[in-house]
């Protein structure tokens, strides 16, 4: 009844929100897209996506649509593995940032395991400025991290908006520095923070560093300071800084796939793991996560 073509397709526009983003994703034209979406609605006889000249959204018929495509096209690719008689074996070195260890990313990693028990699945979790490196430097297969600023590199995961996030009981004193909560350099959202507060001329003071996002997380809710963060990733107990502290926009941010050299025993793995990540992007956030962004909007 559902085409799996037109099932990548709406996965693909649900985790962008844009047909044009999509569409270059999946190496198609803008319109074939647009015939897929809308091939998938009919099939279905209810609108999935309510768009207009300036924003696609998800309706609630398109949530529902989200469990159902990613199960449908689960058991479809099962069916092609078994009858195809391919078991992918090899190293894969994965380097995930530091921003999905809380999401539900294990449960993508947990069902690769399952499905291709013959790979050596090594994970390495840094800062997203770290991993590009180590992308480059040949020590990883296959990276999820944040893109730097004008990097065209990677197959889009997720779009979205860098916040300030901190104590719900934090105040800002406007006549003091700002005190940050920050990654170590090569940090991209601490580059991009400092950039932002250095663009506005706000003073700055750094409360606190580490390269752990937990650590991060208890020194923000102890009221350290104020940290940088994606909107759609915000930890549980954080909140948006209200607009009225009056910080700086921080732009947007893109996290994407970067595979490496393309070492050949690695090559099918993480063809594999990213396939895996591309059709789960949707569920790459914390759970609860979108409540917590509705709930700090009013604040």
């Amino acid at each position: 009844m559902y085409d799996p073509s037109q099932l990548r397709t709406f996965l693909a526009v649900s985790q962008t929100l844009s047909f044009t983003r999509a569409a270059r994703r999946l190496g198609l034209r803008q319109s074939t897209v647009s015939q897929h979406v809308r091939r998938l609605e009919d099939a279905a006889g209810r609108r999935l996506f309510s768009r207009d000249t300036h924003s696609v959204q998800l309706t609630e018929d398109g949530e529902v649509m989200l469990g159902f495509a990613r199960r449908i096209l689960d058991v479809h690719e099962q069916a092609s593995a078994y009858f195809a008689g391919t078991r992918l074996r090899g190293r894969l070195r994965f380097g995930a940032s530091e921003d999905f260890v809380l999401t539900r990313l294990t449960e993508i990693l947990e069902g690769f395991r399952h499905d291709h028990p013959e790979v050596d699945l090594e994970l390495t979790v840094e800062l997203s400025g770290t991993l590009h490196e180590m992308l480059a430097a040949g020590k990883l297969d296959l990276v999820l991290a944040k893109r730097r600023p004008q990097d065209p590199r990677g197959e889009l995961v997720r779009h979205d908006r860098l916040v300030w996030i901190g104590s719900e009981r934090l105040r800002l004193d406007p006549d003091r520095p700002v005190p940050l909560i920050v990654y170590p350099p090569p940090g991209i959202t601490r580059a991009l923070a400092l950039e932002a507060l250095e663009r506005q001329g706000r003073p700055w003071r750094i409360a606190c560093t580490s390269g752990s996002l937990n650590g991060l997380i208890a020194a923000a809710r102890a009221g350290l300071g104020v940290m940088a963060h994606s909107r759609g990733l915000v930890p549980p107990g954080l909140f948006r800084v209200p607009e009225r502290a009056g910080l700086p926009e921080l732009g947007e941010v893109d996290f994407v796939l970067v595979h490496g050299r393309r070492r050949p025993s690695a090559r099918g793995p993480a063809d594999a793991l990213a396939a895996a990540v591309l059709g789960g992007g949707d569920h790459l956030r914390r759970d609860g996560g979108s409540a917590l962004v509705r709930a700090a909007d009013t604040v």
